[in-house]
């Protein structure tokens, strides 16, 4: 399956008569929800990289698995913090550790895991949109996304290649502005504030797209309620992604085209 001026194609566009906008996705409890295999692989992945048990995981929402580490090892009494050589050093065999154990779980993430309601639709509908990008801004790093996004078959419509994965130590609001900043690169199109918009399920998120320059839609599947979306900032607040008209309409009213 191709779209015309899409990164499925496999070629950057870079059309002068196409005006491109850019759709970030985030995916856990957006998308899919996977926090079974996931609460598993971080614990195996704890345990062979710091040579204990992880007695007490971190609120996981809206933060990427860097972040989730440092803060595992300050409340599980464990080892060194963020800027700290031994502490980057440390990060680096939790990734590494993190992706073999998520890899060997495969075949658990559709039997133990599942799409959120109208995730597949949403995404797919979104795709067919005129001019637009795909990506995803995911706590996740980036094999573990790849994984999961493949399983349910929505690595198709999205080009993962400019996404931003939990492997970046950023936080998720220099995270997307990396996004964006790839999007431009690749597709040679000026994605602004009013031409990107992030998905996502958590205040977080909302805060992220500010910070990093992009509209947000709101959808409180998730940990953080409708009410506290709305007061977050978010843009539009959706309860789910059920209703593939009412995302299409959101997605369209907070991207206004221009000229790449």
């Amino acid at each position: 399956m191709t779209k015309e001026g899409s990164a499925i194609s496999g070629q950057p566009p870079g059309r002068p008569d196409v005006d491109y906008r850019l759709v970030l996705w985030n995916i856990g409890l957006t998308l899919v929800d996977a926090a079974r295999v996931d609460r598993a692989a971080y614990a195996e992945a704890f345990l062979a990289t710091t040579g204990r048990p992880l007695v007490q995981l971190p609120q996981m929402a809206g933060r990427t698995d860097s972040e989730i580490f440092f803060e595992a090892l300050a409340v599980n009494a464990t080892g060194p913090q963020p800027g700290d050589p031994a502490g980057d050093e440390l990060l680096g065999r939790f990734v590494a550790q993190l992706a073999t154990a998520y890899r060997a779980r495969r075949d658990l993430i559709t039997t133990q895991g599942r799409l959120m309601p109208g995730a597949h639709d949403a995404v797919a509908a979104v795709w067919q949109l005129p001019g637009l990008v795909q990506t995803v801004v995911t706590g996740a790093i980036r094999p573990n996304a790849v994984e999961v996004l493949r399983a349910f078959d929505l690595d198709r419509y999205l080009d993962t290649e400019i996404g931003g994965y939990g492997s970046e130590v950023y936080p998720k609001g220099a995270m997307l502005l990396n996004a964006r900043g790839r999007a431009a690169e690749k597709y040679r199109a000026d994605f602004t504030e009013h031409t990107t918009v992030y998905i996502a399920d958590s205040i977080r998120d909302v805060e992220a797209a500010r910070i990093g320059g992009a509209r947000s839609i709101g959808v409180a599947s998730g940990r953080s309620a409708a009410g506290e979306l709305w007061d977050a900032g978010a843009d539009v607040v959706l309860d789910d992604l059920a209703d593939t008209e009412a995302v299409l309409a959101a997605v369209d009213r907070l991207t206004v085209p221009i000229r790449s």
